[in-house]
């Protein structure tokens, strides 16, 4: 009888696939995933160190976890990610509840050190960088995972030390995954039933792969992803403007399947805010990649991230945050107070005034909300491509998403899942796009 593993999940895309992998990887020690907490053998907490207050959330998710399990036997308890990475041995000396603390880097080793655990009862630890170790024995496991949109790692790690980050502490140093071996998993992933692949990377368009005498970049990546039948649609991220190179902007003007819509993150718009943070980029620069993209393609649109608040703002460097916005009229972006990370260059520097940073929170989000629901009312009473994901439990409805990532809602038969259908947009709200069939598609909706 297989044991059973519930598995959490917390963070960025990149950490969704890990999840996977691991899945797969202990199904091979004889685990298989449940939806069900309590009736897990074995739970495997997947952390992100990105986000405030990361580490606590982590104390917080085993306190519940123990007290789900107060009047039964206590499962295996396992803390993977970033978090782990972080904190290593000071997690098993803090909460005595967790057994294992197996960092991002050392997963290809997970059923060693479960197999061990059982076996002896010794808590143990595993954080080490074995990146090409890692991915050398995963790639080497069945991939089974069913999904109609997939991510794929094809690399990790950053070298990049922007002053606010801890992903080359937590990550490691930049690693591209050997480039066939990124191909033959993207061919396993359509067998599987995939149908749009998004590659992952913490500098996801600083791939570079060199073998004998070629070097291999995302441009390349792209290009024979492109090639693979059942493959409809790719999508990459997250990218650092610093690394937007000439031949993966001509993507965008030769590519079929590679979607209109680039999440590249810029933190600010003040040159002196961005070199506080060591981004190694100007807004001039970012600007100036921009206006190349929308004049090759003009489908294109785009999202950021943006940090407010970061050490050092003043209103000046705010404003020209808000100009930017004006200028490019993102989307969709993500925007956050500084929050110090531990061990980061920026966590020595002075904040500035709370009170401050979540006024200029607010109005840069209602700025960036603005645009983002402007663009989804221009799409009504449109009709869009949708590729359609998964049937949305109990309503009958089916869930898709368009070329720029808005989620699509409309009724329709479960014979349409994997499908790209165009639906008429007839209602919007900020996040969501609400819609019908159109008739014009070949598919029949019952």
């Amino acid at each position: 009888m297989s044991k059973k593993v519930f598995i959490k999940t917390f963070g960025c895309q990149m950490n969704v696939y890990d999840s996977d992998k691991i899945i797969d990887a202990l199904k091979i020690i004889g685990y298989e995933k449940s939806e069900n907490l309590n009736s897990a053998d074995c739970f495997v907490l997947n952390t992100c160190h990105i986000r405030d207050k990361a580490k606590e959330k982590v104390y917080h998710e085993i306190g519940r976890v123990r007290e789900a399990f107060v009047n039964q036997s206590k499962p295996l308890v396992i803390v993977t990610g970033c978090v782990a990475q972080a904190e290593n041995t000071e997690m098993l000396k803090r909460e005595p509840y967790i057994d294992l603390v197996i960092g991002p880097q050392s997963y290809h080793k997970i059923n060693e050190t479960i197999l061990q655990f059982e076996n002896n009862k010794l808590k143990n630890e595993i954080t080490d960088f074995d990146t090409i170790e890692k991915f050398n024995y995963l790639s080497k496991i069945q991939n089974k995972i069913s999904k109609v949109s997939s991510f794929l790692t094809i690399q990790e790690g950053c070298d990049k030390f922007c002053h606010f980050c801890v992903v080359p502490y937590t990550r490691g140093p930049e690693y591209s995954r050997p480039f066939n071996q990124i191909i033959n998993e993207a061919k396993t992933m359509v067998q599987n039933g995939t149908k749009e692949i998004i590659l992952l990377g913490q500098n996801v368009n600083a791939y570079s792969f060199k073998e004998t005498n070629k070097e291999f970049r995302l441009s390349d990546l792209i290009i024979s992803l492109e090639k693979i039948n059942g493959i409809e649609r790719i999508r990459y991220t997250t990218s650092h403007p610093r690394d937007m190179t000439k031949d993966l902007l001509d993507c965008y003007k030769v590519s079929k399947k590679l979607m209109p819509f680039v999440h590249l993150p810029i933190q600010s718009g003040s040159n002196k805010i961005l070199k506080l943070m060591n981004r190694k980029h100007r807004v001039e620069e970012y600007v100036s990649t921009v206006n190349y993209l929308k004049e090759i393609n003009d489908k294109i649109e785009f999202s950021s991230d943006f940090i407010i608040g970061y050490p050092g703002e003043e209103k000046e460097d705010f404003e020209n945050t808000l100009k930017l916005i004006d200028k490019i009229k993102f989307i969709n972006s993500y925007s956050f107070v500084f929050s110090a990370r531990p061990g980061t260059t920026a966590s020595k520097l002075k904040p500035i005034e709370d009170n401050i940073s979540k006024k200029r929170l607010k109005i840069v989000q209602e700025k960036l909300f603005g645009y983002q629901k402007l663009k989804n009312k221009s799409l009504e009473n449109k009709f869009i491509d949708v590729l359609v994901e998964n049937e949305i439990k109990g309503q009958n409805k089916l869930f898709g998403r368009n070329p720029y990532m808005n989620s699509v809602i409309f009724e329709g038969g479960i014979n349409l899942i994997g499908k790209i259908v165009q639906v008429k947009v007839t209602k919007t709200n900020q996040n969501t796009l609400i819609g019908e069939l159109s008739n014009k598609n070949k598919f029949k909706a019952a």
